[in-house]
């Protein structure tokens, strides 16, 4: 039977903006879930119980289950996957994850409780994110690089980066593989490049570098 993967939303979204993404994923043969949950106004680890209890779930007939998170997304998949080390194998792809921390995120947080209030429960992990990666998962980021986006608005990135988070923010040691596209934040979404390359990676354990 085929792999399954579970899709994550990132920040201030819901399960339905993974729509395309889910479609695509599932052409390319994945049994494929959108792992829907309230950003904001539910704790991190009431999200992170939730994610590793589904993760267990599926595993009960396919062993293998992978992670695919957009944003925030990711960061939550990176957290589940290291607190948990029981969990059964898979791959996991971050899309425009902020995976060292997002300066959009500490922009957000330095407008007082009221910029606070809009990154939730998850305001520490998406300001300062991970310093390495030290999990037995492979992870595989793709970033964008199309300026265009919130974050551009809040602060002057340095480098490429997709309007809301900077590929340098997107680089974090200890990944297995890292690629860049030319797309925006929200447009990672719905490219039809970003879906291939996480095809190639929950499949290879790597990006494809021949041109299309």
């Amino acid at each position: 039977m085929s792999d399954h993967v579970i899709l994550l939303h990132g920040l201030w979204m819901r399960g339905f903006a993974l729509a395309m993404l889910h479609r695509r994923m599932m052409e390319a043969g994945f049994r494929v879930h959108r792992f829907d949950y309230m950003s904001v106004a539910t704790t991190q680890q009431r999200i992170l119980s939730r994610l590793e209890a589904r993760i267990h779930e599926l595993a009960q007939d396919t062993p293998t289950v992978h992670l695919v998170g957009h944003s925030l997304g990711g960061l939550l998949a990176l957290r589940a996957c290291a607190e948990d080390a029981g969990l059964p194998p898979g791959r996991v792809v971050c899309l425009g994850s902020p995976l060292k921390g997002s300066a959009a995120a500490r922009g957000f947080a330095g407008m007082g409780r009221g910029g606070e209030a809009l990154l939730g429960g998850n305001r520490e992990l998406l300001e300062y994110g991970f310093e390495r990666w030290e999990g037995e998962r492979e992870v595989g980021v793709v970033a964008g690089r199309l300026s265009l986006g919130l974050g551009a608005v809040l602060g002057q990135f340095e480098g490429d980066n997709d309007g809301t988070v900077s590929v340098d923010e997107t680089h974090l040691p200890g990944i297995a593989d890292h690629c860049v596209i030319e797309t925006n934040h929200t447009g990672l979404l719905f490219s039809v490049e970003a879906a291939r390359q996480v095809t190639q990676f929950l499949q290879r354990g790597r990006f494809d570098r021949s041109e299309h």
